[in-house]
């Protein structure tokens, strides 16, 4: 059978224009492993906690002293991750009871997510400074990078080089308005407490879901303001910052297409097309965790001509990172 792009959702049965006007247009919201990644990973207070895991933080005073949050919203951002599965809570003293947080298979499977994530941030938002982070791979013993792969023939995926189709987890439900009030961080600084941070830059960049849905439609080739407004039920003076802050990072370039009245199209930059590979591997972890074994979407490779999913190796001897093989060199202090 021919693959084919995703065509867009229908759109429910719109209202008439007296009835949308102050309000979004009605639209549907696609099934994607990727934006439910993201809802966990854009909680800055989440991430921080999940983060401080990778550097085997385990013990809630530890968490406190590094994060400077206060003890009854770090008991509920434990709380929430424990129920959420990515961490389990051990008992280590019993007189009196004291516990340590560890990662689950689930949250240890985020490591790629991260450092996919850092890769971004090392390429694109470090200025002149150098990384704050080196990673060392102890199964090869060398310095190395993450590099994003194919599963299949285990060469670098460039976003012209996949083909998308829908996967037996395919569909789109009715928009939940309350479902994306998402906020974004109102203070950049923190999402980098403790300790300068790449993934926490490019998580800045995401900012929020709108941010991210707007950037996944790009992907999928929408690139007009109504097509957009229309595809993801976004209030207009939402979708107009969004598409603002992502042309001023240079995630976006606006380009007119019609003169009268005038009209713009919003293109990925070389910028904005190297989030291809987070969206990649947060995608891979999503359908194995979120997605009840239905993947929404299939990905082929076009250079392998195979199905795949993204991986992300060491690049000097191409075996998968695992984060119980990795050591650091810090370049700040703590």
């Amino acid at each position: 059978m021919e693959e084919k792009l995703l065509a867009p959702p229908r759109s429910t049965k719109s209202a008439s224009p007296r009835r949308l006007k102050g309000k979004r247009p009605s639209s549907l919201e696609r099934f994607c492993s990727v934006a439910r990644t993201v809802e966990i990973l854009s909680d800055p207070w989440s991430f921080l906690v999940l983060r401080e895991c990778f550097f085997d933080t385990r013990r809630f005073e530890k968490f406190q002293s590094v994060l400077g949050v206060s003890r009854t919203t770090l008991a509920k951002l434990l709380q929430k991750l424990t129920a959420l599965g990515l961490l389990r809570k051990e008992l280590y003293s019993s007189r009196p009871p004291r516990f340590e947080y560890r990662f689950t298979d689930m949250g240890r499977e985020l490591y790629p997510v991260m450092l996919a994530l850092l890769k971004f941030g090392d390429t694109w938002l470090r200025g002149e400074s150098p990384p704050p982070l080196q990673l060392f791979h102890q199964e090869c013993g060398h310095d190395c990078a993450p590099l994003v792969v194919c599963s299949h023939c285990t060469t670098e995926i460039l976003p012209r080089r996949v083909h998308y189709r829908d996967g037996p987890g395919a569909g789109s439900s009715p928009r939940e308005a309350d479902r994306i009030r998402s906020r974004r961080v109102s203070d950049p600084a923190t999402l980098e407490r403790g300790r300068p941070c790449s993934v926490a830059r490019t998580l800045l960049i995401l900012g929020d879901r709108w941010t991210f849905l707007i950037l996944r439609e790009t992907f999928f080739g929408i690139r007009r303001y109504e097509e957009l407004r229309t595809r993801l039920g976004i209030a207009t003076n939402i979708l107009r910052d969004r598409l603002s802050r992502l042309t001023e990072q240079g995630i976006l370039v606006k380009t007119l297409y019609q003169e009268s009245p005038e009209r713009f199209e919003y293109r990925l930059t070389e910028k904005g097309k190297d989030f291809y590979e987070p969206f990649m591997v947060m995608m891979r972890w999503g359908d194995k965790w979120l997605s009840d074994s239905k993947p929404p979407l299939r990905l082929r490779h076009r250079d392998c001509g195979r199905d795949f999913a993204a991986v992300v190796v060491c690049d000097h001897c191409h075996q998968e990172l695992d984060p119980r093989q990795m050591g650091y060199t810090l370049r700040y202090t703590l």
